[in-house]
């Protein structure tokens, strides 16, 4: 994995309506994505995951608006890096797919129900490579589900012909047409089986290490990122409260929240341990709390979380964490 960033967010807040009425979903974000690498982002649900994603692809539906920040992707290459924020709407078409992708939460009904297999993988290659022939289209869409691995004669097949597995890998391998530096997954194996998810997860690294993309792994469930992240970012309220190397933040989460999210699911191996979960329920985005957004709910608060908000600040090499219960945190 290189220390190259690929995708640098900066001061990102993001508003559901305008004006006096306004909720701010997502305050003042700042992630870095590197060339290559598997960037896992968890959190509860509400807690800013799928809103971030939309706004880094310019894809918020309304009320939606981006109230300031930039997202700037560096190209292969060396080339100049593109603010994605001020693309206008023909260079954004350019850009979606070719550099970045995305798929989708809801990945398994995403697909056109009136449309072969086949036409939705190659309608991604005639509108971005016209001059590419219908024969090289078809030759590209069969060995993208070979990549994915589903077999060839599935070309001709509607989605529900397919499993649900089956059209999960279908949203992947048209994620991947362009051959993107950036995939960004928003929940993509949430309606799956415990089983089909981890085939899809090794399938995805797999062809992570093959085909050198960076990866945004956006889920409420930490125990698939602990597996399968090289680093971690936990969101809290719209902000981001902690970001670590994956094994580091298994072994020893720094923030309350990402302790709380690692004793919500049970180990599979070593000792037995007590399920301790989180009491209480996210913030309400429209009245947050005073100070840190998760006081209310922390057993370790004290006099400085219900007054100031804690910056993001580095904790160690790699690490940093939004808790006035490390040294540092201003």
């Amino acid at each position: 994995m290189s220390r190259e960033a690929v995708l640098e967010v900066r001061g990102l807040n993001v508003d559901y309506g305008i004006g006096r009425d306004a909720v701010r979903a997502v305050r003042d974000v700042d992630l870095v994505l590197h060339r290559g690498e598997v960037l896992g982002l968890a959190g509860e649900s509400g807690s800013g995951k799928s809103t971030l994603a939309y706004a880094v692809t310019r894809l918020l539906p309304p009320p939606g608006v981006i109230a300031g920040g930039s997202v700037r992707y560096r190209p292969a290459g060396g080339g100049d890096p593109v603010d994605i924020l001020t693309l206008s709407p023909q260079e954004l078409r350019r850009f979606r797919w070719a550099e970045l992708s995305i798929v989708f939460q809801g990945a398994m009904n995403s697909l056109n129900p009136v449309l072969t297999v086949h036409a939705q993988l190659t309608d991604v290659l005639a509108a971005h490579r016209p001059d590419m022939s219908r024969a090289a289209r078809t030759a590209r869409a069969k060995e993208l589900l070979t990549m994915v691995g589903i077999s060839v004669d599935r070309l001709g097949a509607y989605p529900h012909q397919l499993s649900g597995g089956m059209r999960q890998r279908v949203m992947i391998a048209m994620a991947l047409a362009l051959e993107p530096e950036v995939v960004i997954m928003d929940e993509p194996t949430t309606a799956l089986d415990v089983v089909m998810q981890r085939q899809i997860l090794r399938q995805l690294v797999s062809l992570r290490e093959r085909l050198g993309f960076a990866v945004v792994f956006i889920t409420h469930d930490i125990s698939l990122l602990v597996e399968f992240s090289d680093r971690i970012a936990i969101m809290y309220g719209g902000r981001i409260v902690e970001e670590a190397p994956a094994a580091e933040l298994y072994g020893s989460a720094l923030h309350p929240y990402s302790d709380g999210l690692l004793h919500s699911f049970p180990a599979l191996r070593g000792p037995r341990r007590e399920l301790t979960g989180i009491p209480g329920s996210p913030p309400d985005l429209a009245a947050m709390p005073r100070g840190c957004a998760f006081s209310p709910r922390c057993a370790k608060s004290f006099e400085p979380c219900g007054v100031r908000v804690p910056s993001l600040v580095a904790s160690g090499e790699g690490r940093s964490v939004a808790c006035f219960l490390h040294a540092g945190a201003p």
